[in-house]
């Protein structure tokens, strides 16, 4: 077995990158860290995740096997602002509910139609 630090990075070939980039600022507070051509490297401020915004990959939007990406929540009562942020970000509300009492879930599409999990736990 070889050590990591777990999985640390998701690559999605979108449409346009800015485009892409700005939902998942919007929603869940990513900072650019670095720019090449039409890629757009991203983290969520405090963590050690990145997700690449890659306009120049082919087949944008098309998940090939991967059902989703995840994003767990601090609080469990972010929810409905996590929910609220990415309909005015440009995404749409898949489906939501409870795993279990006070552990709710929210399933949403970016604008490239990937899904994307928004949970507590």
């Amino acid at each position: 077995m070889v050590e990591t630090h777990g999985l640390t990075h998701v690559n999605l070939a979108v449409r346009d990158a800015e485009r892409a980039f700005a939902f998942y600022q919007a929603v869940f507070g990513m900072e650019a860290y670095w720019r090449e051509g039409r890629t757009i490297h991203a983290r969520t401020p405090g963590r050690a995740d990145v997700v690449t915004f890659d306009a120049a990959a082919p087949h944008p939007g098309e998940a090939a096997g991967v059902v989703h990406i995840g994003f767990r929540l601090l609080r469990p009562g972010d929810i409905d602002a996590a929910v609220a942020a990415t309909e005015r970000a440009g995404g749409t509300l898949l489906r939501r509910g409870e795993f279990a009492p006070g552990v709710p879930y929210a399933y949403v599409s970016d604008p490239d139609g990937y899904e994307v999990e928004i949970w507590y736990e």
